[in-house]
């Protein structure tokens, strides 16, 4: 097992933090997706900016998480990558 699964089991035993977590992972997902999509694009902040029309520092921000993109943004980074945006919806198992 890695240390942060040893952590994390840990750490969520507290409840409250748990919920926190949980109700941030998917924005996390997204900056994950985004960043490495931006990577194996081999692009850089900049070039994405110069090709979404979206501002480098905006870029910056939605990235390290300080800005969360609307689904219009979010369009404008995909197609400036040549890749589709997908959205789903899925059934959150019972714990």
């Amino acid at each position: 097992m890695c240390i942060f699964n040893e952590s994390e089991e840990i750490l969520f035993k507290n409840k409250s933090l748990k919920k926190e977590y949980d109700s941030l992972k998917s924005e996390y997902e997204f900056l994950v997706q985004l960043h490495k999509a931006r990577i194996l694009n081999n692009l850089t902040q900049k070039d994405l900016s110069r090709l979404s029309g979206i501002d480098q520092a905006n870029i910056s921000k939605i990235e390290s998480g300080d800005y969360s993109p609307s689904l219009k943004t979010m369009k404008k980074l995909a197609d400036a990558m040549n890749m589709d945006l997908k959205i789903e919806f899925i059934k959150r198992n019972k714990k």
